[in-house]
């Protein structure tokens, strides 16, 4: 089975995240065996990514949601980091500021997506608007609940126009993310990432599991679907999204396209340039 089919949300499908153990790493037992397949994702992306920016048909959009200190950073430097910078960006969300709230909750997002022959990764993203803005009641119910339908007509334009969408939840589990803010205090190269919020966050665990729940049932599409990754080992989360990414590229049957000059002319000018120089 493909990773692609394996970790997919079916649409429309209820899910429960509770029965998804997020520390599943298929059959490696450990970082070193499976660090042969993770090198070898890593090398064909960056193939893949060359083909996409030199057809320049499509576009790729790549979600990164996750609870706090679930890997959104990691995954983008571990393995979207093999990607050439040329055609790549990496867009993080944070909250809106004063112009952006004046505006509708898409109008900022939309101004981010990829052109033609680029791959975006969003480091949070438009979901913010039924994760956070739901849990701490930023806006009501009758606010928020309109917002999934939107997303989905939203992304829905996307893919009409040549971008295709790909959408990671990083599943950690609570006790998890509890050691990885015990390695922020204890590494002072990661103290910036300090923060008191993380941990008013942690009180809404059941919350906030909740609503992404409800995110991912109702806006896991056949255009634009959400995956979950289980996330409590890194190495397994790099492995598992990079090799998601390349089987998807790899669907895509890219195709190099034709040379915009004549190759015999190319060719003659190369060989007079040869003379010349000997």
């Amino acid at each position: 089975m493909t990773y692609l089919d394996r970790f997919r949300v079916k649409p429309g499908r209820k899910l429960k995240l509770d029965d998804i153990d997020p520390g599943f790493t298929d059959k490696h037992a450990d970082k070193e065996s499976a660090q042969a397949e993770t090198e070898e994702h890593a090398a064909r992306l960056r193939e893949l990514q060359e083909r996409l920016y030199a057809e320049h048909k499509r576009a790729l959009l790549i979600c990164l949601q996750a609870m706090d200190a679930g890997g959104k950073d990691g995954t983008v430097r571990h393995v979207l980091g093999a990607m050439n910078p040329q055609g790549c960006r990496v867009v993080a969300f944070k909250e809106p500021t004063p112009t952006e709230r004046d505006h509708d909750f898409l109008w900022r997002i939309h101004a981010h997506t990829p052109a033609l022959g680029e791959v975006v990764v969003f480091n949070r993203s438009h979901y913010e608007d039924v994760l956070v803005a739901r849990v701490n009641k930023l806006v009501p119910k009758k606010v928020w609940s309109l917002r999934y339908d939107q997303i989905n007509a939203f992304e829905s334009e996307l893919t009409s126009s040549g971008t295709h969408i790909l959408k990671f939840f990083l599943h950690i589990s609570k006790d998890e993310q509890l050691r990885r803010f015990k390695s922020r205090i204890d590494d002072p190269s990661k103290h910036w990432k300090l923060s008191l919020g993380d941990y008013a966050v942690r009180e809404r665990w059941d919350d906030y599991m909740g609503a992404f729940e409800d995110a991912l049932a109702k806006c896991s599409t056949d255009d634009a679907p959400w995956f979950v990754i289980p996330a409590d080992k890194k190495w397994f989360r790099n492995l598992a999204v990079s090799r998601i990414v390349v089987e998807f590229l790899e669907g895509l049957d890219m195709k190099d396209p034709p040379p915009p000059v004549d190759l015999k002319q190319i060719r003659a000018l190369y060989e007079e340039a040869l003379k010349d120089s000997g």
